[in-house]
Parts: C-alpha cells; sequence; structure tokens
C-alpha cells in the first residue's frame, strides 16, 4: 500500500495537466500512486495525461459529474490511508509530499493537513498571507484557530492539503450539489474544522497558476450554485471567528453576484452579514455600483500582471 494517494480530478486541461503529473513525479519523497480522473474532458486532456508514463499513475474516465464528484470518486478508488489533492493546472515543489509526511508524523491526530502555497502569474510570485501564524517559512504547528487564521488567505487550498481517509468517513466527503467550484472545498474545510484539529506547515510547497485556462470558477456566477454557508449559523453562535469567516465568505458571494449583475442575489448575502467583521474596504466595495466594481477589477489584474497584489482581506 502507498503512502499516499493523490487524487486529481482532469476536465479540459491538456495544456496544464502533463506539467502538473511531472511536478508529482518529481517528488522528493516517492512512495504515492495517482489517481486521475478524467471527468468527461472533451479536449485532449486524457492522452496528454497518458503521455507521463508511469505505473503510479492509474486514469480513470467517467461522464462528466463535477468536480466534487470526480474528487469523491478518486477517493473512493485510492488504497493508502492518506489523500492528498491537486488541481489539473496546479504544480507542486518536489518537498511538497515530503513536508507533508514530515507534518503527519509530527501531529498524527489532525483532521487536515495543509502547506502554505504560491500563487504564480508568468514570472511574478505572490506568496500567501495567514493570519497570526508565525512568519517563519520553516515553522509547522497545530493552527489555533482555523477560521481566524484563514481571514486573509485559507489556511487550507484544495491543490496543498492531505486528508486521512478515516475522516471523510466521520464528516462526509465534497458536497455534490455544489456547483462549478463555488465553495465545495471551504465546505469541507469547515465541516473537519470543527470536529479536529488542523495542521500546518508554513513553508510553501504548491503553486497556484493564475494563468491558468478553464477554470470553473471562472462560470457564470448566476449558473454557479454556492455553498450553504447559512447551515453553519448554529456553530456560530459560539464561536466569534466562525461567524466573521462566514461574513466573508458572504461578502466575496455577494460581490460575485454583483459583478455578474444580478440584483437580487447580493442583498440576501449582505443581510446576514455583520458589518463589524469587515474591514472599511470590503464595507466600501459592498455599497459600490456594479460598473464601478468592474472598473476596480480591471484595474486589480493590470496591476497583479505588474507584480502588484491588491486584495479586499488585507
Amino acid at each position: 500500500m502507498p503512502f499516499f494517494s493523490i487524487v486529481i480530478p482532469l476536465y479540459n486541461k491538456e495544456k496544464h495537466i502533463k506539467a502538473t503529473l511531472v511536478s508529482v513525479m518529481a517528488q522528493d519523497f516517492p512512495d504515492f500512486e495517482v489517481i486521475v480522473v478524467n471527468d468527461g474532458s472533451t479536449d485532449g486532456s486524457l492522452a496528454e495525461a497518458a503521455s507521463v508514463m508511469d505505473e503510479r499513475i492509474k486514469l480513470f474516465s467517467i461522464e462528466n459529474h463535477g468536480v466534487s464528484y470526480a474528487r469523491n470518486y478518486g477517493i473512493g478508488k485510492s488504497s493508502a490511508s492518506l489523500v492528498a489533492f491537486l488541481d489539473a493546472d496546479d504544480a507542486w515543489k518536489p518537498n511538497h509530499l515530503g513536508d507533508l509526511k514530515q507534518l503527519f508524523e509530527a501531529f498524527p491526530d489532525c483532521g487536515l493537513y495543509a502547506t502554505a502555497y504560491e500563487n504564480v502569474l508568468g514570472n511574478k510570485v505572490f506568496a500567501s498571507r495567514y493570519k497570526g501564524i508565525p512568519s517563519n517559512k520553516q515553522w509547522s504547528g497545530i493552527v489555533d484557530d482555523f477560521f481566524e487564521s484563514s481571514s486573509i488567505n485559507c489556511i487550507a487550498w484544495t491543490s496543498a492539503v492531505m486528508i486521512p481517509k478515516t475522516v471523510f468517513e466521520t464528516i462526509g466527503f465534497f458536497d455534490e450539489t455544489i456547483t462549478f467550484g463555488a465553495g465545495e472545498d471551504i465546505d469541507l474545510w469547515m465541516r473537519i474544522a470543527l470536529k479536529f484539529p488542523i495542521a500546518f506547515c508554513n513553508r510553501a510547497s504548491a503553486i497556484y497558476n493564475l494563468e491558468a485556462d478553464n477554470r470553473i470558477s471562472d462560470t457564470n456566477t448566476n449558473l454557479r450554485t454556492f455553498i450553504n454557508l447559512n447551515a453553519y449559523d448554529e456553530a456560530a453562535k459560539t464561536n466569534k471567528s466562525l461567524k466573521t469567516y462566514l461574513d466573508l465568505n458572504r461578502f466575496s458571494i455577494a460581490i460575485q453576484y454583483k459583478l455578474a449583475g444580478n440584483k437580487l442575489k447580493p442583498k440576501e448575502y449582505i443581510d446576514k452579514i455583520d458589518k463589524g467583521n469587515l474591514n472599511s474596504k470590503q464595507r466600501f466595495l459592498l455599497k459600490m455600483p456594479t460598473p464601478i466594481l468592474k472598473i476596480f477589477l480591471r484595474i486589480k489584474k493590470r496591476l497583479l500582471k505588474n507584480g502588484i497584489a491588491l486584495s479586499a482581506f488585507r
């Protein structure tokens, strides 16, 4: 039995999947299997994945059911007791699995293990920032408060996490009713964080490819079924940091709906927000009309290409 099973959902990523798999094959820690779930791709993704010859890679093709179904399918096909995830257009540094192994061995009773990650656009690299985490890049440990530490960048990102398979038996799998990447990962992290400790390594070992195309999160917002944040309201009554985290996610979804020109949906989210949980930038953006928000978004994207990363979360 391999030490890790790596689950990679694949849908129309022919430009990226080969480089993604090459980054996995280059891991310093080699004891793993790779479960690639081709989720009904209509381009050359499957052929590109098959071109990477390694006996540790297992390819499965299914009809298109969405990323949550594909990940859950991959978990079902995995043979290791520890499952790591990687999206088909992202990549790992050679130390990624080795760092996760060390983290697991140091803190064996956690529900989720995560490493820091970098956002890359061309030759520009943007480090992720986490609240309440020591700045030492070699730090690893138990996160005191997952929700508070995730208020700038989330402690957990899908291509940088590993979850023991027994955890899924306790809290369930990715929610398949959430569509087009509209929070199925956040929903899972929250369920885990409410029941288990979270371990984190502050050395960046995963790479979020900001230039990737065909991201499901780019789907028209009005066609997406978002995470049901209201399901966590009861728990938030006695957990202030969870309430703040929910409100930050409500802010994010409301802005997405405003940018999509939806005049009704933003109010549903805004009415649930305790405005004291938002910073001044976030409160300002919620008041802006859609045309102004779109101008701000274009400016943000232009600045990002020039190495300047703006964020409403810091």
